[in-house]
Order: C-alpha cells, then structure tokens, then sequence
C-alpha cells in the first residue's frame, strides 16, 4: 500500500494543485466583471457626471442682441472670444441706441437688451432687470489743434447750455465752440446729460446718431467739443482732463473721474432665456472676462 500511494502521490498533489487555480480563476472572475457594474450604475444615477459637464455642455442657437452702439467694441471681444467656448453659439448684435435696445427686450424682439446708462424707473418698472458687463468713463473730446487741455464739470456744463460759446472764455484761441452731442435716445447723450446736470437743457450745434460720428466730426472741426465712449476714442480726437482728472482705466475704476456710466445688459423680469442666451449673458458677467472687456477699453466691474 505504502508503494501504492508513493506512486499516486504527484498525481493527487497535481490534482489538488489544478483545483486550487481552477477556484482562483472562479473568483478572481466576478471582480472583474462587477466594476464596470458597479461604475455604469453609478453613472446611471447622474450623482457625478453633472459635475464634470457644468458649464462646459456645448450648445446651439441664436442670441439677438440690440441697444447702445457705445458696446459695440465690449460686444465684439465678447462675442468673439464666447465663440470659442460654444461654437454652436451665434451671438448677433444690432447697434440702435440703448433707449432702443431696452424697449426691444422689454417687448420681446430681442433676447438681451444693450444699455449704456443706468435705467430709468420707467423701465424697471416694466420689468427691465439690469445685469452689469462694463464701467465706462464718457470722455469729453476736442480737436488734438485745440490748446484747452482742462475742464471743470461745472465749465462743461456751461459749454453745452450755451452759457460760454467761445474758446477764449476757457483760455484758448478765440473761435466759437461747435457743440456736438448724441441724439436724443442715446445712452451716451442720457449719461452724460444727467452726469454733468444739464438734462434737457443742451444746446447742441449738431446731433449725431453714433458715437463714431461724433468723433469723426470733431476731428474734422478745430473748434468743436464733443463727448463719447472711452473704449472708442482714437487718436483723431483728444480726452480732455475734467477736475485735473485723465479719464483711463484707472481713474474709471477708481471713481476718480468724474464723467463715467455702465455698460448694461437687459433682460425682462419673469421672461426666461433660451439656454444659449442665458449661458452667454452668464459669460459676459462673469470675472473670468475682466481681461477680455479691458482689451475692448472697457473697465471690468469685479
């Protein structure tokens, strides 16, 4: 017997050897085969995956936008650099005045209206809600030929109500003052008018409906004084200083100039967005831009 078993003894340890891998392989399967289980239940749940996409779903559709033509340059950067985040995105802007702009969201033929002046109570009360992109200093702008560098608040607004009409009054050469300005509506014309005090008051030798046109007839003008967006003005013209005050980022931001408004984006009250609209208006507002709205002259205000 003892023969025996010494003969059989490498068979059964084989035997018994095969047994112990055949039950490794049987359990070791089940792991496998339970952790993606377990990982596609979890994402069946949408505990995690909201998280990872928030903010980063791409989107389709079409955003109309209408209002201050003082936004146009803000509205350019904002656009162009949105298009890059969601492509499938078509953000189209329409320069018609802020007044404009504002009964455009108000009566639904524009997602998001554009303003550059605070709103009037008029407004809100129809539901005009106000969502801050921009600060924005309204420079007052003369001919480079003009020697006058310095203007008080108070010199403006005798400037623009008539009450001093010639350049040699305010210590340059003696021509009469051509006043330019915006056209009633405008958002720039209602801040600025409001700024300095002289609302419904003005004296304006010619109107103009866009603050380009502004700029370009004063450089055309030795003797004429106009007013317009910050973010627009160019070397053809010259900011004057108000109060010993340089209008530039800085002192925009700082509140040290004198003459400044905000640039606005409107939408109505009980009126929800389309998700492109709403995600784009999210992106405009956000910190995240402050770089992107000082490239279009414009100051960030977070």
């Amino acid at each position: 017997m003892k023969t025996i078993y010494r003969a059989f003894a490498p068979v059964m340890a084989a035997l018994v050897l095969c047994a112990a891998l055949a039950a490794c392989g049987q359990s070791a399967a089940p792991a496998a085969v339970t952790a993606p289980a377990d990982t596609a239940s979890e994402n069946d749940t949408g505990d995690s995956a909201p998280v990872e996409t928030t903010g980063t779903a791409e989107l389709s559709g079409t955003v109309n936008t209408d209002g201050s033509t003082s936004m146009a340059d803000v509205m350019g950067v904002l656009t162009e650099t949105y298009r890059e985040v969601q492509p499938g995105v078509t953000v189209n802007y329409s320069g018609t005045g802020s007044g404009s702009g504002i009964e455009g969201v108000l009566a639904g033929t524009c997602d998001i209206g554009l303003s550059s002046r605070e709103l009037k109570d008029s407004e809100t009360e129809q539901g005009a809600v106000a969502h801050v992109v921009a600060l924005d200093g309204v420079a007052v702008i003369v001919n480079p030929e003009n020697g006058v560098a310095d203007l008080t608040v108070e010199q403006i607004a005798d400037i623009y109500t008539g009450k001093v009409s010639n350049w040699s009054e305010l210590g340059g050469d003696d021509a009469p003052i051509a006043v330019y300005g915006r056209e009633d509506g405008s958002g720039t014309r209602s801040a600025f008018e409001e700024i300095v005090g002289v609302e419904g008051e003005c004296a304006y030798t010619n109107e103009y409906g866009s603050t380009g046109d502004v700029i370009g007839n004063v450089a055309g003008n030795a003797n004429a004084i106009g007013y317009a967006s910050l973010s627009a003005v160019d070397d053809s013209v010259k900011a004057v200083a108000v109060g010993g005050v340089t209008p530039t980022e800085a002192t925009v931001k700082d509140g040290s100039y004198a003459i400044q408004r905000p640039f606005l984006m409107v939408t109505k009250d009980g009126v929800e967005l389309s998700p492109a609209a709403q995600a784009f208006l999210e992106y405009a507002t956000s910190p995240d831009v402050a770089e992107t709205i000082a490239a279009a002259g414009a100051v960030a205000p977070n």
